[in-house]
């Protein structure tokens, strides 16, 4: 699926992300509002992974809807 179409409907996808990675707030959700490079900094901060792996959970989640 296309980034375009996650962001563009991040109010449908924010429950799935946050299901995905529940270190994130509401708040952060609303931050991030679909942005990727948003989503993919904080889920370094808040689970202290580097920046490689961030994207690559953020891939896996976004072949998986």
């Amino acid at each position: 699926m296309n980034w375009d179409i996650i962001e563009g409907k991040w109010t449908e996808y924010k429950g799935k992300a946050q299901a995905q990675w529940g270190k994130l707030t509401d708040d952060d959700l609303d931050v991030i509002n679909g942005r990727r490079v948003e989503l993919a900094g904080k889920i370094q901060q808040r689970y202290g992974v580097a920046k490689d792996e961030a994207e690559r959970q953020i891939d896996e989640w976004q072949r998986r809807h």
